[in-house]
């Protein structure tokens, strides 16, 4: 597999008052195309802010990220929109959905922002809603879905423009067991079966084994980098 995506000598510091606080400390990581990893670390280990920097969300105090050959530091806040917009996909633990459009309407936004229009991929909209098993909820606003059918509109609105990377920070977070079961298989699903790569943040170890690697950070530094042992196997 060919290196998408890596972080060279990554660091991030805050100032917290007049106290300097190291979030990420130099660190080096490397995500391959195809890959499914999840990034886990204790409250305060820096996974969040490691995950945001990979993303272009921030900007590093030091070091640099590098995605499909391009320095995102090198890039202008416009350059970097772009993509954001184009290139990646975000999932977040609270949906993130528009209250006053549908499923469908919050699955084609990212068109939209594109100066896109919706009409022109209505198919593209109905394989997503479909692929998560929304093909029924199309008209659906966000207050009559669950909260794993928000997320599952969510992931099919991050996958909309077919992303290099889907970063997801604690998708499974704010649901139940059983929903976030079924939003961890799908992410699955979307890796083997669509060769999407997939990088996440969780605290939960059983959501963590469906992923091929397992990064863990601890005061601003990786731990560990090993491959998954769970039951999934590529």
């Amino acid at each position: 597999m060919a290196n998408l995506l890596i972080a060279d000598a990554l660091t991030k510091r805050y100032e917290i008052g007049s106290v300097p606080v190291e979030a990420l400390c130099g660190v080096d990581f490397v995500l391959q195309q195809g890959e499914f990893v999840a990034i886990m670390g204790p409250s305060g280990s820096g996974k969040s802010t490691f995950l945001h920097l990979l993303g272009g969300l921030d900007v590093p105090s030091s070091g640099e990220v590098i995605f499909d050959g391009m320095h995102l530091t090198h890039l202008s806040d416009t350059q970097l929109a772009i993509l954001r917009r184009r290139r990646f996909g975000f999932i977040f633990q609270f949906f993130n959905l528009l209250p006053t459009l549908t499923a469908a309407e919050n699955v084609g936004l990212p068109l939209l922002i594109d100066s896109g229009r919706m009409q022109d991929k209505a198919g593209r909209i109905a394989e997503l809603l479909d692929l998560t098993g929304l093909g029924n909820r199309a008209g659906h606003y966000p207050d009559q879905l669950s909260g794993g059918e928000q997320q599952r509109v969510a992931i099919a609105r991050a996958m909309m423009l077919h992303p290099a990377i889907i970063f997801a920070d604690e998708p499974t977070g704010n649901l139940d067991a059983a929903s976030g079961e079924a939003i961890l298989r799908l992410l699955r699903s979307a890796c083997d079966m669509q060769g999407q790569t997939v990088l996440m943040v969780t605290h939960n170890p059983g959501a963590a084994a469906v992923a091929d690697r397992i990064v863990l950070l601890r005061d601003g530094l990786i731990e560990s980098d090993q491959q998954s042992r769970g039951v999934h196997q590529k």
